[in-house]
């Protein structure tokens, strides 16, 4: 189980920052320390080397055949461990010290002469005296007044070691120094890039149910937060749209709601008011269930809106032939085609086996209501024309289109018709008023299958309803809204 944590973005951004400078730090002062002692052992042996070949000029045998140096000359008077040089002079051939520097207190550089030891150039080694001072030496053979000798010149390690040991002490108080530096730099940094998140989140707190259209500012689309930003305006477009849709909902449950069920109170009332006989309450009886009908009839349509509006574009797409849904719902409204003796032609003009994708349930209600529509506005014995067609210019799509025989659209009411609750005349239509959400479902389902529909406007006579629908080809893209527009029936 994780659990929560207490500590705010900003102290863990500075934390792991100073931990890594931390890492780094140390790896980095490691590197140095070990670099600089490297450099400071290759110095001095230089200039042991440099002074052992100094000493070479400066050696002699005096008239007792003993070996001597001159003492009034010192190579680099400057450092104090050339002046405190050790030195020690030995014959080859056997072994015996031929000189040793006072500064050795008559302590030997080593237990006679080691294989080898300054035949290869300048050999260096580390060594401890008797008195358990560590030192630094090298070993040269030399050639002189035609004996051969062994040259060991050494150096102290006491002022080597102080040097490092101040320089590592150097370091070690560099380092927590530069982590407190790093560290309020860090949480100044961490304080100034959050900043915008700081005003991201006083606006977001801002937001409640009654200002669902404020949105983040967005400084910077392409980094991080400005992505999150972006994602959470996006979460409040959603919002909005669910909560308008909502409100919308209920408005017009309750719009529509109010008539019926006040003419059923009425009627009600009315009918209790004093005894009647027994066919005025068969006729007030016929009046509420009448009413009530339609108050059932107008609770689906708009759970149905609901269910289509709540639905997201793609959501339960399948790909299915659009001809055969349309037989399907020609089918359910056989009864009433009979009744009003109406004939249904259908044309297919190279569209027999054009697929479409969509949500098949809503488009079969959307086209029900279309098909309904049509019959309920058309005159007896008429012809009901169904024509399927696909265009050169954008085969993607197909267009259904529904033209009836009735009295036509008015003149400007071509797009008002799919607004909800719209009521056509009856003096224009010839027909009683319906709920008004028949065609504004069917916009709506069409428009979330990527689709379109309209009433074409250029007919003396009649209605024309035209449906297009994107259709499923595996082999190209989708259809945009220029290629549902671009066709005509």
């Amino acid at each position: 189980m994780n659990r929560p944590r207490t500590t705010t973005l900003r102290t863990r951004l500075t934390v792991y920052y100073v931990a890594v400078l931390t890492v780094l730090l140390v790896v980095y002062a490691g590197l140095v320390f070990a670099l600089q002692y490297e450099a400071m052992t290759r110095q001095m042996l230089h200039d042991e080397v440099q002074d052992v070949i100094t000493v070479e000029g400066l050696l002699y045998f005096d008239g007792h055949n003993q070996l001597q140096l001159q003492q009034n000359y010192y190579s680099r008077p400057q450092s104090h461990l050339l002046v405190d040089r050790l030195m020690e002079v030995l014959d080859t051939s056997t072994g015996a010290v031929l000189y040793r520097s006072p500064t050795l207190h008559g302590m030997s550089m080593g237990d006679g002469l080691a294989p080898s030891e300054g035949v290869l150039g300048f050999n260096e080694r580390r060594f401890e005296l008797a008195d358990g001072t560590k030192i630094f030496m090298v070993s040269h053979i030399h050639q002189m007044d035609g004996r051969t000798i062994v040259i060991r010149l050494g150096y102290r390690l006491d002022s080597f070691r102080s040097y490092m040991g101040r320089f590592l002490l150097l370091l070690l108080l560099a380092v927590p120094i530069a982590l407190a530096l790093a560290a309020a730099a860090g949480q100044s940094i961490a304080r100034r890039a959050l900043k915008p998140l700081d005003r991201m989140n006083a606006s977001a707190e801002s937001i409640t149910a009654h200002n669902l259209h404020d949105r983040l500012d967005v400084a910077n689309p392409s980094d991080e937060l400005g992505q999150m930003a972006t994602s959470f305006n996006n979460l409040l477009q959603r919002l909005e749209q669910a909560f308008f849709q909502l409100h919308r909902f209920t408005a017009d449950a309750a719009h529509e709601l109010r008539t019926p069920l006040s003419v059923v109170r009425a009627t009600s009332e009315v009918a209790l008011q004093e005894p009647r006989s027994t066919e005025e309450y068969r006729y007030a009886l016929s009046s509420v269930l009448e009413e009530s009908g339609r108050l059932n009839a107008t609770i689906d349509s708009l759970l149905l809106l609901a269910r289509a509006e709540s639905a997201q574009p793609g959501e339960h797409q399948t790909v299915f032939p659009i001809k055969p849904l349309v037989d399907e719902v020609l089918g359910f409204l056989e009864i009433l085609l009979e009744e009003r003796d109406i004939r249904v032609v259908q044309e297919v003009e190279g569209a027999e086996n054009a697929d479409v994708l969509g949500d098949r349930n809503l488009l079969r209600v959307a086209f029900l209501n279309v098909l309904h529509n049509a019959i309920k506005f058309s005159p007896q014995q008429s012809v009901l024309v169904i024509s399927y067609s696909r265009f050169k210019s954008s085969p993607q799509v197909m267009c259904i289109t529904f033209h009836d025989q009735g009295p036509g659209i008015i003149p400007g009411e071509e797009e008002r018709v799919f607004d909800r609750f719209f009521s056509r005349s009856e003096t224009a239509a010839g027909a009683p008023p319906g709920a008004g959400l028949g065609l504004a479902i069917a916009k709506l389902v069409i428009e979330r299958a990527g689709g379109n529909i309209r009433f074409d406007t250029n007919l003396e006579s009649g209605a024309k309803c035209i449906v297009c629908l994107p259709v499923a080809i595996s082999d190209s893209s989708d259809p945009g809204p220029s290629a549902l527009n671009s066709g005509t029936a």
